[in-house]
């Protein structure tokens, strides 16, 4: 008896799990598509395959939801650098990062627009989670980082620049995907044209920290 109500419990727990998820994914077609104040709850419900009113059970009101899309991608968006390693050589590392930045560009597009979207808003949304964990994930590795400037295995360049130059070069390929299109007539969701991006944004960047 006990292990049936526990397997309908986990059934229910998987079921409300995967409904959460489908809300969110259509939140973020939605909200990358027409940014918050031109969606509508309607139509991230009738993506969903959910009633508003389901909905709203799960996520009481827009901003809630679109708070919840935008931590979703904060996760996103901040596992290559949570992957970002001190017992991993420098360049190594760093070439890690730079690769693991461009998949996520290539697989999460829309995320990152969204993203991009609220930066360029302010981040009304989001400056808690900003100034919280970000800023504190930014800080522990900028001082992986110095240590390794310090001790002479990367040349003498500001941390926080050298971050800030990752995600601009690496973010560049979602954020302005139509703009990348139009000039070399392919995304990143050709294999071919993704390595060739991956070889050279390391390139550049690696050779302007390599010590001389």
């Amino acid at each position: 008896m006990a292990q049936g109500l526990a397997k309908r419990v986990s059934k229910r727990t998987q079921a409300v799990s995967e409904k959460r998820q489908a809300i969110l994914a259509a939140a973020l077609d939605v909200f990358s598509r027409l940014g918050f104040h031109g969606a509508r709850l309607e139509q991230v419900a009738e993506m969903s395959g959910v009633s508003k009113t389901n909905l709203l059970y799960y996520y009481p009101s827009k901003e809630v939801l679109y708070i919840a899309v935008l931590r979703q991608i904060l996760d996103v968006w901040l596992a290559p650098l949570k992957a970002f390693r001190e017992d991993t050589t420098p360049l190594k590392a760093i070439r890690e990062y730079i690769r693991l930045k461009l998949e996520v560009s290539r697989d999460h597009p829309q995320a990152s627009k969204l993203f991009c979207q609220e930066m360029l808003q302010g981040a009304p949304l989001l400056k808690a989670e900003l100034t919280g964990d970000l800023k504190a994930l930014v800080e522990e590795k900028s001082t992986i980082i110095a240590g390794w400037i310090n001790s002479g295995r990367l040349a003498a360049v500001d941390p926080h620049h050298l971050i800030f130059m990752i995600w601009a070069s690496t973010q560049h390929y979602a954020d302005f995907a139509i703009q990348v299109e139009t000039v070399t007539g392919t995304t990143l969701q050709d294999e071919a044209f993704f390595q060739r991006t991956v070889d050279n944004v390391q390139r550049m960047i690696i050779e302007g920290i390599r010590v001389r």
